[in-house]
């Protein structure tokens, strides 16, 4: 199993997710993520200042798109960060929600074809190939190449997907897949989806499957629940149904959630998340975070993606991590 650990804009500026992520590689995780989303702060930036704070964690982005971002400036931006880092960058290509895309008024409606055709177009760049691709969604000329050598013409790229198909494409194109597990069990459905599509991928034997999750840690299980609460309310009515059926909820029970939080009641909402809808998350102390952990390695998830608050403290989370967590499975 190997630790990634994915750093949200609400546990802190950039300055302190850069110190957490410093932090990490020291306690042992094997990666370190920052989600791409629009109108947060700029996966780019923070990517590239890690990798001059660190020395051996690898570091990734997650959910780089092709619709607001283009697969020139994507291939440029991955392959400087790769030399910077001195090979230590993995490119999180596709989406995990068309809605942030119709925010900036794009229809998204496309988005396994655009994420399959700028995989190809990125890959064929740090090959050293002049694209000159004539494909559905990017028609480019002879003048698409890169001018300069990149450190890896094999950089990974790992697709962030949803949805069974989706999935599946992730399993066909990539060299890992970011499907969202929130809750954990639906890990059961995304997993298999994943591995119909690797029956067409020749790179199957060193597929990763980062399995992105929520944590809260902490040293007694109700700080951990109560820290989750803020996270689930927010972000739960937006889960997909069958991800949600995996642990008995539906997006009608959250809708008496979501009305709070849309007319700005917020501590109601926190409130209002009940002891079912906290298992959208790994929550607990260390030996309940292992055990949660343990099932996923058996659905088949083999880097658990660690986001989310993290903790009450995300500090002492970290530190958990590596003092009681991350040792319990490199024995």
């Amino acid at each position: 199993m190997r630790f990634g650990i994915r750093f949200i804009e609400y546990v802190g500026d950039s300055h302190e997710l850069i110190r957490l992520a410093v932090l990490a590689e020291a306690a042992g995780f094997d990666s370190v993520w920052f989600p791409h989303d629009p109108f947060m702060r700029n996966t780019w930036v923070l990517t590239t200042g890690t990798a001059m704070a660190t020395s051996r964690i690898d570091i990734g982005s997650v959910g780089t798109n092709p619709y607001t971002t283009d697969p020139s400036e994507i291939a440029t931006y991955a392959a400087t960060l790769d030399e910077l880092s001195k090979g230590r960058f993995i490119l999180g290509l596709g989406l995990h929600t068309e809605k942030m895309m119709e925010w900036t008024g794009r229809d998204a409606g496309d988005y396994q074809l655009r994420t399959r055709e700028a995989t190809d177009i990125i890959r064929r760049l740090l090959r050293g190939e002049v694209v000159d691709y004539k494909g559905e969604a990017f028609q480019w000329s002879e003048q698409c190449y890169l001018r300069f050598k990149p450190w890896r013409a094999d950089l990974p790229i790992y697709t962030s997907a949803f949805g069974e198909d989706y999935l599946a494409m992730s399993g066909a194109i990539g060299d890992g897949s970011l499907p969202m597990i929130t809750p954990p069990e639906s890990a059961s459905y995304m997993v298999p989806a994943i591995r119909r599509g690797l029956e067409q991928n020749p790179a199957a034997a060193d597929f990763v499957i980062s399995g992105c999750g929520w944590l809260s840690l902490s040293e007694t299980r109700q700080a951990a629940a109560d820290n989750m609460r803020k996270m689930v309310a927010y972000f739960g009515p937006y889960m997909e149904d069958p991800a949600l059926a995996t642990v008995g909820l539906s997006h009608a029970d959250f809708r008496p959630v979501a009305q709070l939080v849309d007319a700005g009641r917020y501590d109601e909402a926190y409130a209002a998340v009940t002891d079912d809808m906290l298992r959208l998350g790994i929550v607990g102390t260390p030996a309940d975070v292992i055990r949660q952990i343990e099932a996923l390695a058996e659905l088949g998830i083999n880097e658990v993606n660690l986001g989310g608050p993290l903790g009450p403290d995300p500090e002492a989370a970290i530190r958990l991590m590596g003092e009681r967590v991350i040792p319990h499975f490199r024995k």
